[in-house]
């Protein structure tokens, strides 16, 4: 978590339980604002998305056949 996301939860918890939730839609504006279609990569997904590329590419995979579905 970032230094700025640890302050603005600070913040929040400070704020009347109304606020809040004001806040919190202030939030989701800004984040549709930025990503309105929920495609863009943050800089963890980016770096999880290529350790799983790595797996894949290495063979540190599981097959769906060794998987108990049961």
């Amino acid at each position: 978590m970032s230094g700025a996301v640890k302050e603005a939860t600070k913040l929040l918890e400070i704020l009347p339980e109304q606020d809040q939730d004001f806040a919190l839609e202030f939030i989701k504006k800004l984040v549709l604002a930025w990503d309105p279609d929920f495609t863009k990569v943050t800089p963890e997904e980016a770096a999880r998305l290529r350790e799983a590329e790595n797996d894949i590419k290495h063979h540190r995979t599981v097959s769906h056949d060794d998987i108990d579905w049961d």
